[in-house]
């Protein structure tokens, strides 16, 4: 007779720390040699399928079988609490269509290509005057703190309609720059606190725009949406805080470990100071290299799915590992390699099927002109510490470096 303790045993436990923050965890790897689904223990205490194949990654993302909502029984939270405040709060990323879709395509309708290219002024506008303050008060500065979250927060809080001489600017970046959101390195009360803080604010900023609306994507979402009764206002709110949450942390991991990575690859930064043309693919390449957002694609399956050879049972967690399936060598030879003239090919940075990001447009923008600008007008930019000497999220919603120190 097997012993179930030694089975428990041989269960590997997830998250798995990543060994090079350029590249996904080695885990990964030994696990996509054994099959392209495994079973993993989560920190709660409850197990889960992890896939790792780049095909069978995208067969889940895309599967109606297979559920985004935070309230199913086996969701695959990875911290204790999460699936309570989820329940509470409804973030749209946790629904399935069509509650889901109404949110979706009101969103989508506000972050097409073009509305993203007519903000490509304003994020140039964001960046060259964070790059000057950083040269006016000078090195050392940190990278994440100073460069990357600024940005970024920034340009999620002009997306609604919020500049930095508006006083609620202040206020959206401070309950950013305060707490965490979520991920295995958080609790689910301070998620919980996170969001709630948040939500306060945006509240304050709609009732405001309702008496005096602007040319911004909230008041149109007031007058287009919530004045004619399509959605709620606590709907909206919850809605607008998730957008600001998830454009903010994303993109500011992204831009920092971008950054990090060039600056330990003198012939990536010659590359892009050589031939500027090159930096579209480049932060592509970044994007599927670093995977920050690896395991934010958490799910249930709703019936017995069965991909390949594997049956995946009613009501088990499933988590796609979109860092796995980006380091899938059969699709990406020598993934551990950053290649700006690798073959293109579709990464799932962004995740696939219905829960695809919503604002990819204005982060692949926002990312082109931060890095780009960025290497450009600091030529001798340079890290104070080697990456072994840097702290990571390695729990966080987003992977990336808790702080980099630069200098020029």
């Amino acid at each position: 007779m097997s012993d179930p303790h030694a089975a428990d045993a041989a269960v590997p436990t997830f998250p798995m720390a990543r060994e090079c923050p350029f590249s996904a965890p080695r885990g990964y790897a030994e696990l996509r040699a054994a099959g392209p689904f495994a079973r993993v223990r989560l920190p709660t205490g409850r197990t889960a399928w992890v896939v790792t194949g780049h095909r069978e990654v995208r067969a889940v993302l895309a599967d109606p079988r297979v559920s985004a909502d935070i309230r199913r029984p086996n969701f695959p939270a990875l911290v204790e609490g999460e699936q309570e405040v989820g329940a509470r709060t409804r973030p749209f990323i946790r629904m399935d269509p069509p509650e889901h879709t109404r949110f979706r395509r009101m969103l989508l309708a506000e972050m097409t290509v073009r509305k993203a290219r007519l903000m490509r002024r304003d994020i140039q506008r964001v960046v060259d005057e964070r790059i000057d303050e950083l040269l006016a008060g000078g090195p050392p500065v940190d990278l994440v703190t100073h460069f990357a979250h600024t940005v970024s927060s920034t340009v999620m809080c002009e997306l609604i309609g919020v500049r930095r001489g508006d006083p609620w600017f202040r206020r959206v970046t401070g309950t950013l720059g305060s707490q965490v959101f979520g991920g295995g390195a958080s609790t689910a009360e301070g998620a919980a606190e996170g969001i709630g803080a948040l939500c306060d604010v945006v509240e304050g900023i709609i009732a405001e725009r309702e008496a005096r609306p602007g040319e911004d994507l909230l008041s149109r979402l007031i007058a287009g949406r919530l004045a004619p009764g399509e959605v709620t206002r606590q709907e909206l709110v919850t809605t607008i805080a998730i957008l600001v949450v998830a454009g903010w942390e994303t993109t500011t991991n992204q831009i920092a470990l971008s950054v990090l990575a060039l600056l330990q690859r003198p012939e990536l930064l010659a590359e892009l100071r050589r031939d500027h043309t090159v930096l579209p693919a480049a932060v592509e390449e970044l994007l599927r290299a670093l995977s920050v957002g690896d395991s934010i694609a958490l799910r249930t399956a709703t019936e017995d799915i069965r991909i390949g050879d594997q049956v995946i049972p009613a009501g088990d967690g499933i988590i796609p590992l979109l860092a796995s399936a980006n380091h899938d060598e059969s699709v990406f030879p020598h993934p551990s390699d950053i290649d700006f003239r690798r073959e293109a090919k579709p990464h799932v940075a962004f995740s696939y099927g219905v829960h695809q990001c919503v604002g990819q447009n204005i982060a692949r923008l926002e990312l082109t002109i931060a890095i780009g600008t960025l290497i450009d007008r600091v030529p001798t930019l340079r890290a104070v510490a080697e990456p072994h000497e840097i702290r990571f999220r390695h729990e966080g919603i987003a992977f990336g470096p808790e702080q980099v120190l630069v200098t020029w």
